[in-house]
């Protein structure tokens, strides 16, 4: 089932797709978090601003991957922006409810005591808000990482210069060895980065004595529908 000689002879094709993968991976998350958090605090000051936000990036969500890939190739071409900016857009219904979340629970007898000690809105925020909501935060980005590393597989249809790992998939899809390369490889991905990041919620959060959900509530459903 699996040829040994062709996986020996691509070690490195593979490495370097990988890297591919994880660097788009990382682009999006990191472009991602940044507005949404810029977004998150502009919804905190303007409740209606989240409803407003909160369902466009909901309904975002529930668009098929493939489509969303497929409108913004006669928008910007075969591009980097092609591939990164759907991954950016999915990202934002799981960043902005779990910041947003994270930061309306910190109890409101620490921002009282903040304020009592002549902290500003900005230094209670850094100070006090955020390392607070950090678990929630991180939870976020751990939920937000593997679905984007899984959304990365897809990008290989504009093209190779964009598919990482989803290029094995794609290139012969009768080809077990180069099948299971793709699939195998972004699931190992997807597991090393959840734990990467659950390694820095222990050691950002060593207060924390149990685990954080990865959703801000267990009874919000993702949108049926979304990509895939």
């Amino acid at each position: 089932m699996i040829d040994w000689a062709w996986l020996g002879d691509h070690l490195g094709a593979i490495a370097e797709r990988a890297g591919q993968h994880l660097w788009l991976t990382a682009i999006a998350l990191a472009v991602g978090f940044a507005l949404s958090f810029l977004l998150a605090l502009w919804s905190l000051r303007r409740p209606r601003v989240y409803f407003v936000v909160s369902g466009l990036a909901g309904i975002l969500y529930t668009i098929p991957s493939y489509a969303m890939f497929a409108a913004f190739v006669a928008i910007t071409g075969l591009s980097i922006f092609t591939a990164e900016i759907p991954l950016v857009l999915y990202t934002f219904v799981i960043f902005i409810r779990n910041i947003v979340v994270g930061l309306e629970a910190v109890p409101a007898d620490v921002i009282e005591a903040a304020d009592a000690m002549g902290l500003t809105a900005r230094q209670r925020l850094v100070r006090v808000e955020i390392p607070l909501a950090v678990p929630l935060v991180i939870a976020g980005l751990r939920l937000a990482g593997v679905s984007t590393i899984g959304l990365v597989t897809i990008t290989s249809i504009l093209g190779d210069s964009f598919g990482g790992l989803g290029f094995f998939i794609r290139e012969r899809p009768f080809f077990a060895t180069e099948v299971l390369v793709g699939a195998v490889g972004s699931i190992a991905l997807a597991l090393t980065a959840d734990a990467a990041f659950a390694a820095l919620q222990r050691r950002l959060t060593p207060w924390t004595a149990t685990r954080t959900p990865i959703w801000v509530d267990p009874r919000e459903a993702l949108p049926l529908g979304g990509p895939g």
